[in-house]
Formats: structure tokens, C-alpha cells, sequence
């Protein structure tokens, strides 16, 4: 796609951090590679708007969207993609490119995968926005996901598959595509790959879906321990993804409780003892959203708080 000057994918290997600030916009305070700013997009009197330099992506927890610098730009800019690439490609303040490092040296792998999925998706986004649906404010519930913790990661995502509109709850992935959820619908926008939430520690809690994720955080309120996320969105990227699970100094599996998860943190606490099983927590049940609907009440079983994922021991 040259006839606009710049293509997509061109356009999504510059840098947002470098994008913003000549757009006048700069980060109220910096948190590792995180870069939080007041919204570009909307009015706000606290920064809620973070833009991963590692990564290169953005996500406004306000709004709950996210995305790639074309993402950005045809909301800021209120056009379409093809408007935006025509005025990146001119614009000459703003030419460098970047290489989302995606927490180096996972990236080459991981993207290595992405790569095989370069054909054309038949889903279509059309809007990306906060949850808002009847129909997927039920799904949270019967799942038994508090709307406002579902809020702060997952967006609405409005989208056409084959001609027919549907509206799905988007969890954002690493590289600007989304895992879509919904009562009559599970599938995802390409491109494939893992979410990873860095909250700057160096111990990990991995899933295989984002309702696993959104689960724990249910069940260990209220003191959530300070610990880096990782969903996988696929098994399938597991090993993919050891470069980066292997970064940290204990990694906790919360896979699920059948063959196919059974399987996969064998194979994980294989790779050495930082590898963790922590999936007795939630059996017999298969997954912690499992557990957690058989609960009488949000976050709490019936003999108490539950104790996952364990609390890290700070180092000294």
C-alpha cells in the first residue's frame, strides 16, 4: 500500500513518544518505559494516556482504546487511514522511524510468528470505545467481572465479519491487534500476538486467555501484589514467548486445568525452577474464571480470600 506515500506498516514502526511531542504533547511523568501524558484525546485533569516506548503502542485507560501510531492518529486527527498516511508521509518534522523492541530479545520471536499471519483479516474495525453494550455488560456479569476492572484493560470493539456487524469486548494485544469476546463470539483482529502488562518487577504471573487475567485480579482484590502480567492469548506462543518470561525471577503459570494447559506448564517448569505451577489455586475447576463464577460473591470463596498469586518476597 505505497499510493498514499507510507504504508501502515511503515507508519507503525515510528515512534508515538517522537510522534506526540511534535504535536506538542509531552509525558507528565515516566514509569520504565512507560510514558504517561494528560489525553491528546479528550479533556483530563490527571495522565491516564500511556504509550509504551518499548513497545510502541499507546492505550487511553480513560477512553479504554488503544493502538499504532495510525490508530492515534485518525482519532486525533478525525480522518481516515488513508488521510493520516497522506499527512505522515509529508509531514517532514517527523520522518525517523522506530522498531517496537517488544522487551528485547523476545521480540524477533515472537514477531516471527506474527509474520505468518500477514494475509488479509476478514474482520473489519470500525469503532474502538469504552464498554458500553447491554448485551456485553451482561457478558461481564455472568462472567463475573466487575465492569469498572474490565474497563480499565478491555475496550468495545465495533467490527464487521463477513458483511455482518458485531460488537465484542477487545483486549489489546502487543501489537495493535485484539482478542474479541462476546456471549455468541471468541475470535481475534490480526495481528496475533501477547499482551504483557510491565508494572516493572521482575516477577510474572502468565495466562492463556485475558478473562483468566481479568479473573485473578477479581479474586485478589483488594491488594492485587505488585507483579508483571502476561497473557498469552494463544498457547500456541508459548514458547515464543520464553525469551521474555525468562527475563524475570519467578515466573507464575496460571494455565488452565486441561490436556492442552496441563501440557504446557509441563513443559514450562521444564525450562527451570523461576517456572512456577501455581493452577492448583483454582482446581478442580478448569481456570480461574471457573472458580470464580462457582463463588457466592466477587473475589470471595466460600473459606476465605484466596492466596494467589503469593505475594513476592521484595529482595533485600
Amino acid at each position: 500500500m505505497r499510493q498514499f506515500g507510507i504504508s501502515c506498516k511503515e507508519a507503525n514502526r515510528r515512534s508515538i513518544v517522537a510522534y506526540l511531542a511534535t504535536l506538542g504533547h509531552h509525558p507528565q511523568f515516566m514509569r520504565g518505559s512507560d510514558h504517561w501524558y494528560l489525553s491528546p484525546l479528550r479533556e483530563e485533569k490527571t495522565a491516564s494516556f500511556k504509550v509504551s516506548e518499548k513497545l510502541n503502542v499507546w492505550y487511553d485507560h480513560g477512553a479504554g482504546i488503544g493502538g499504532t501510531l495510525v490508530d492515534f492518529g485518525i482519532r486525533f486527527f478525525r480522518c481516515t487511514v488513508k488521510e493520516f498516511l497522506h499527512k505522515l508521509a509529508s509531514d517532514t518534522s517527523f520522518q525517523q522511524p522506530v522498531i517496537p523492541s517488544f522487551q528485547q530479545p523476545a521480540t524477533p520471536h515472537i514477531r516471527s510468528e506474527i509474520a505468518r499471519e500477514a494475509v488479509p483479516s476478514p474482520i473489519r474495525i470500525m469503532t474502538v470505545k469504552p464498554i458500553e453494550s447491554p448485551p456485553l455488560l451482561a457478558y461481564l456479569s455472568q462472567r463475573k467481572i466487575p465492569t469498572e476492572l474490565a474497563g480499565g484493560y478491555c475496550c468495545q470493539i465495533d467490527f464487521e465479519l463477513y458483511e455482518k456487524k458485531i460488537s465484542a469486548l477487545g483486549f489489546p494485544n502487543c501489537s495493535g491487534g485484539y482478542e474479541l469476546r462476546g456471549t455468541n463470539f471468541k475470535g481475534c483482529s490480526r495481528p496475533k500476538d501477547v499482551s504483557f502488562i510491565d508494572n516493572g518487577t521482575d516477577q510474572l504471573a502468565v495466562f492463556e486467555g485475558f478473562f483468566s487475567f481479568l479473573s485473578l485480579l477479581t479474586l485478589a482484590k483488594p491488594t492485587v501484589p505488585l507483579t508483571n502480567f502476561l497473557v498469552l492469548n494463544s498457547l500456541a506462543i508459548l514458547e515464543k514467548a520464553r525469551p521474555l518470561m525468562d527475563r524475570h525471577h519467578q515466573v507464575l503459570l496460571y494455565l488452565d486445568n486441561d490436556p492442552a494447559g496441563r501440557w504446557a506448564t509441563t513443559k514450562a517448569v521444564g525450562w527451570g525452577t523461576q517456572y512456577q505451577d501455581n493452577s492448583h489455586f483454582y482446581a478442580p475447576y478448569k481456570d480461574p474464571n471457573d472458580f470464580l463464577r462457582d463463588q457466592p460473591q466477587y473475589g470471595y470463596p466460600t473459606n476465605g480470600p484466596p492466596n494467589f498469586p503469593p505475594n513476592r518476597n521484595p529482595d533485600p
